[in-house]
């Protein structure tokens, strides 16, 4: 391809932070082909939409987005335009020979292992358009290894915040849960790689790395002399390099969080004082049938054990509610657990069936209303602990990565060591070059249910970041 000739790339992207991750790599590599990002699908030349299995109706929600692309994609050919429709994540992979037959106006099914091969499979489409064939590629092999030797061949643009991805798949196989089946079994990058891969994003400004995995704290990887390093060991290594600032981690599993990791929270600075560990359920007979492999005690055990080590240190969850033959005593153990613990943030859903999960045809399964009922009690707690905490903030000074532009003037929009998003106005609209994509001390002056309003404290100079 002709990579002065400038294409168009719209994404979709739905669901996890992993699959946030996978869009991020998917528009360097296509950068790297002459494809600069759109916002519009009518005007694009390649539209992909990165997929979730995780939330409910998932692949229903994929269709209705074909839908409404097949009216666009027609509208391009018959000005003699081609757009190449593209369907990735982890919906492809769990079902990609379905959308092939049920949705024939999508050229390319691919899974969240083998994007990094999005280029040939894009020419290969165009190619076919051109001699006047119908595109029908369909790539769902999971060699994880070949897709990050490939991507880490690929620079990357100057950014602020980053995400690395350092662990993928997962051995746990909860009930309820897709991701073994789509994303493939654990896998932990080398040493060597993930570091190569931080220096450069540390090159690239990056301040503020997110580690990423399905279970990151799981991660295991090899060093150069055989021996395997834990995530705590990784990531002191990490907070020795220049330049990051903050260092994060998501998504962990209760079952893997070691002492040795909960002690990185007391002594690496750079440890952002917020934990994602979900815990799905408070009762432990529920926890047992989804496979959880932990209980609500060794959690809350955890959670003690934690604030022991960091006093300030906020949590954030996964619940799931109405799980089958989950009864309305078991729904009250999860709101006990979720008023004994506290949660700064967290995310709550119904139960839903994924097929070829072994909860899907468990006996017992919990009406509709039934379900809906109970989310609407757990969220209205979790709202209220989410709101407390951030009046909480108020009239403290925090360290915040001000990474956006905000919608008025002098509006730039940043986020604190809590992942609250933060909005301050500046009164010189001039400044805004100066503060953005540094870490500053901000006054909070109020407090909403999703974010916080604040001024710099001290407009002379950004702070450094404190744990």
């Amino acid at each position: 391809m002709d990579k002065s000739n400038t294409k168009k790339f719209y994404i979709k992207t739905y669901g996890c932070q992993m699959n946030v991750y996978d869009t991020e790599r998917m528009v360097d590599v296509m950068a790297h082909e002459g494809y600069s990002v759109t916002d519009s699908p009518e005007q694009a030349d390649l539209v992909v939409l990165n997929t979730c299995h995780i939330r409910e109706k998932a692949a229903e929600k994929v269709y209705s987005d074909i839908g409404r692309l097949r009216a666009m994609k027609d509208k391009r050919v018959e000005s003699g335009e081609q757009m190449v429709l593209a369907v990735g994540g982890c919906v492809a992979q769990a079902e990609g020979g379905q959308i092939m037959k049920r949705a024939p106006v999508v050229d390319m099914v691919f899974g969240p292992q083998t994007y990094h091969r999005l280029p040939d499979m894009v020419k290969q489409a165009v190619s076919a358009k051109q001699a006047g064939d119908q595109p029908r590629i369909l790539d769902t092999d999971l060699s994880v290894d070949e897709k990050f030797e490939s991507l880490g061949k690929k620079q990357v643009g100057q950014k602020t915040s980053a995400f690395l991805t350092v662990q993928e798949g997962c051995d746990k196989f909860c009930t309820y849960c897709v991701v073994p089946y789509t994303r493939g079994a654990e896998f932990s990058r080398k040493i060597e790689d993930v570091m190569t891969d931080a220096r450069k994003l540390a090159e690239a400004g990056v301040v503020e790395i997110t580690l990423l995995g399905q279970n990151v704290n799981a991660y295991h990887g090899m060093g150069e002399n055989g021996e395997e390093w834990s995530l705590a060991r990784l990531i002191r290594e990490l907070a020795e390099e220049p330049g990051f600032q903050r260092i994060r981690y998501t998504t962990s599993h209760p079952s893997d969080m070691t002492d040795e990791l909960i002690q990185v929270h007391a002594e690496v600075e750079q440890c952002m004082p917020y934990l994602h560990l979900p815990v799905q359920a408070g009762s432990d007979r529920i926890l047992k049938a989804m496979n959880r492999h932990h209980t609500a005690d060794s959690y809350r055990k955890i959670i003690d054990d934690l604030r022991k080590a960091r006093p300030e240190i906020a949590l954030s969850g996964d619940f799931i509610v109405g799980f089958p033959g989950e009864t309305d005593e078991e729904f009250q153990e999860t709101m006990q657990l979720v008023r004994d613990i506290g949660y700064a943030q967290a995310y709550s859903f119904k139960y839903s069936a994924r097929p070829g999960t072994p909860a899907a045809t468990m006996e017992d399964q919990v009406p509709e209303e039934v379900k809906a009922k109970r989310l609407a009690e757990l969220q209205a707690e979790l709202s209220r602990q989410q709101v407390a905490f951030n009046e909480g903030t108020v009239g403290q000074v925090m360290p915040v990565l001000l990474e956006r532009h905000g919608k008025e003037a002098g509006q730039l929009v940043g986020r604190s060591p809590y992942m609250q998003a933060v909005h301050v106005t500046l009164a010189d609209d001039s400044q805004r070059d100066h503060y953005f994509g540094r870490i500053v001390d901000v006054e909070i002056l109020s407090a909403g249910p999703h974010s916080l309003k604040g001024q710099i404290a001290d407009a002379a100079s950004p702070a450094a970041v404190r744990a």
